[in-house]
């Protein structure tokens, strides 16, 4: 099991590495990364109804002749997104997510989970520092923590 992992491992490195060294490699992850940016935000980005009908409709013109003219295509070509929740809740929406957002750090602020966290942070500081007394001495502890 564990050569099975060493060997993922090191098929990983090497490839992280090439990728490194390779300006070629690293112009094509640069790109990959414009190209799912751009998607993220085509994504994030309210469109018009019938978007899909005209991607359809390019698309089908890109076929064979025989293949534009079959029952399926024309489905196709007059086939729109279903926006009926959108065009009735549209205008509410984004004022509920405020308040909902609102809502949730109420409700994060009234459970302390921030005081929780603050505590988990000193209790784990204050671990760290008993080791680092314990095994260098304590004035060297003291220099790293209260400097």
């Amino acid at each position: 099991m564990t050569d099975v992992i060493a060997g993922k491992l090191d098929h990983a490195c090497w490839l992280h590495d090439h990728i490194f060294n390779c300006p070629r490699c690293q112009a094509r992850i640069v790109r990959f990364g414009q190209v799912d940016l751009a998607l993220m935000m085509l994504k994030s980005q309210p469109h018009s109804r019938d978007l899909v009908m005209k991607a359809n409709t390019s698309a089908i013109g890109m076929l064979k002749h025989s293949l534009r003219q079959a029952p399926a295509a024309e489905k196709l070509q007059h086939f729109q997104a279903d926006g009926a929740g959108h065009d009735k809740y549209g205008r509410h929406m984004i004022p509920l997510l405020k308040m909902a957002a609102c809502l949730a750090v109420v409700l994060i602020l009234k459970l302390g989970i921030f005081s929780s966290m603050e505590n988990f942070r000193r209790e784990g500081n204050s671990a760290i520092g008993n080791y680092y007394a314990r095994h260098l001495g304590q004035e060297y502890a003291d220099d790293i923590f209260h400097a």
